[in-house]
């Protein structure tokens, strides 16, 4: 029994390597994009497609990928992931243009958004109900472990850059080696995944029963193998009598509503609250509050250090405290986090004085000289008239260094807010969502909803993400984390009343209590 619990975590942190591949993705273009954006003159559209591009992507094959992998396997399309991870990483380091690093960020989303929805579909599969909720948790340790990755990557290669002890960095290549890099953790995915063995539940919907009950003892061990597999063989049989066939209209069955509305919603209020605006754009937002480009850097490994670290102790807690206690007191942090932050920025004031614009080019200087000692109290006001002196393309290589020397703030209230926010997001909103959609819903029709749950949990991150750069553009920093903040609290109290307890349980037994 000891060795087939060893062999489950095994498969689960193996098949949750593209949680961390996601990860890696998410958090590296927050690097990347200081650096693309003035090489490719990008506009506050295409700073905002960039990053979301890959999102949009992932929610159609979110759409699709449950049901594909009901044909074909859990195990076949997590192969396919693996190969468009690597496929992405290595074509959007040569990007040679806008358009091919799109593109080419596109093919990886259809490779985190197929991962997103699969593995803890596979990892809920071979699980017990004891022990279900930490191990379809490691997929959201594994993005952060990924995200952790991402922003350490990045920051050595700043670093190395900037200081100048490497001897191949250079401004035009250092953005491609940050990309290029995934190349190596995407390729050791599809080597491990040949070792995973096909899913349980999904070999028995398919009648395959001999291999599914060979799987079944040889993780969890004879006796418990064995009645793993009657439970499994009863639920099908009683979903098989009252339901002839798995299709997109049986989704809105009135039997359904209930686990439907909740994933709805859950899914859709773990973005809306901004966690992929933060991460996508973590550097960029560490550089509004004035502290420069290194330290926004550095700022970043902090940030996705504090996701590690409580991400974590929601493996501890979420079977013990259970998925309700710790969603819900996650959104109410994050509600206080997101306002923290508006606050914060809803004080700043920014002015440039002669002495502190020294450190810019003398041609930006003179530029800049009707502009001194003059004290902004948005930042919206500040950006444009800087705009409107340099130029967009002057402005966007200098925006670090403008920020630095004009901005009057506390960024520490900002690194509070910000690091509060992801905190709490990780042992809450992160974990709990992928766990209880891997449980609400019924054997033959889980595959198809978190499909569909997980195309409006794309969607919205794609939105949030494509739409943050106009924001902060148009609607200034304050604003912009004061929506935030007011979303998660209304999330807050439409959750309060209806999000269900599924610990402790096994996926027949909720079955037959969550499907009315």
């Amino acid at each position: 029994m000891k060795n087939a619990s060893k062999k489950t975590w095994f498969l689960a942190l193996v098949v949750s390597l593209g949680g961390f591949l996601y990860g890696f993705d998410a958090a590296i273009i927050s690097g990347v994009m200081n650096f693309v954006t003035p090489e490719f003159n990008l506009n506050t559209t295409q700073q905002g497609w960039v990053p979301s591009s890959p999102l949009f992507a992932a929610m159609f094959a979110m759409l699709i990928s449950g049901r594909v992998s009901d044909l074909v396997g859990r195990k076949k399309m997590l192969l396919i992931v693996a190969f468009l991870y690597a496929f992405s990483a290595l074509m959007s380091a040569y990007a040679i243009d806008y358009h091919m690093l799109w593109i080419a960020r596109m093919i990886g989303g259809v490779a985190f958004g197929a991962a997103l929805i699969i593995a803890p579909v596979y990892i809920a599969e071979v699980s017990t109900a004891k022990s279900r909720g930490k191990l379809v948790s490691i997929q959201q340790l594994n993005i952060v472990l990924g995200f952790f990755a991402a922003f350490l990557s990045n920051y050595y290669f700043n670093e190395a850059y900037t200081s100048g002890t490497s001897f191949f960095l250079t401004k035009e290549n250092v953005w491609r080696w940050m990309l290029g890099v995934e190349c190596i953790p995407a390729i050791s995915y599809f080597v491990l995944l040949l070792f995973v063995p096909r899913s349980p539940r999904w070999l028995f919907i398919t009648k395959k029963d001999e291999e599914a009950r060979g799987v079944l003892i040889s993780l969890h061990g004879n006796q418990q193998g064995k009645d793993e597999a009657k439970s499994i063989l009863e639920s099908l049989e009683v979903s098989r009598k009252s339901q002839d066939k798995v299709n997109v209209k049986g989704l809105f069955h009135k039997s359904l509503r209930y686990v439907l509305v909740v994933g709805i919603v859950i899914g859709i209020i773990q973005q809306v609250t901004g966690i992929n605006a933060v991460y996508y754009y973590a550097t960029s937002i560490f550089q509004q509050t004035g502290i420069g480009t290194n330290a926004a850097f550095l700022s970043g490994v902090l940030l996705s250090f504090t996701t590690v670290a409580f991400t974590i102790i929601a493996l501890f807690l979420i079977d013990r405290l259970g998925r309700r206690p710790l969603f819900l007191i996650g959104l109410a942090g994050i509600a206080v986090s997101m306002l923290l932050c508006g606050y914060g920025f809803s004080k700043a004031t920014y002015q440039l004085t002669n002495d502190r614009i020294t450190v810019l080019d003398s041609s930006i200087q003179q530029k800049l000289e009707d502009y001194m000692d003059k004290i902004y109290d948005k930042d919206i006001d500040f950006k444009n008239e800087m705009k409107q002196a340099l130029g967009t393309k002057v402005y966007a290589k200098n925006e670090s260094v403008l920020l630095e020397v004009a901005t009057n703030m506390n960024p520490t209230l900002i690194l509070i807010g910000i690091l509060g926010f992801v905190a709490c997001f990780a042992f809450s909103l992160g974990p709990v969502m992928w766990v209880m959609l891997s449980e609400l819903f019924p054997n033959r029709y889980r595959g198809l909803l978190i499909g569909f749950i997980g195309f409006l949990n794309g969607f919205s991150s794609w939105l949030v993400t494509q739409i943050f750069p106009w924001e902060l553009a148009n609607l200034g920093n304050a604003k912009t984390f004061l929506i935030f903040g007011a979303t998660a609290l209304i999330g807050f109290f439409i959750l309060l009343k209806i999000l269900p307890e599924t610990k402790g349980k096994s996926l027949e037994e909720l079955e037959a209590e969550l499907i009315r």
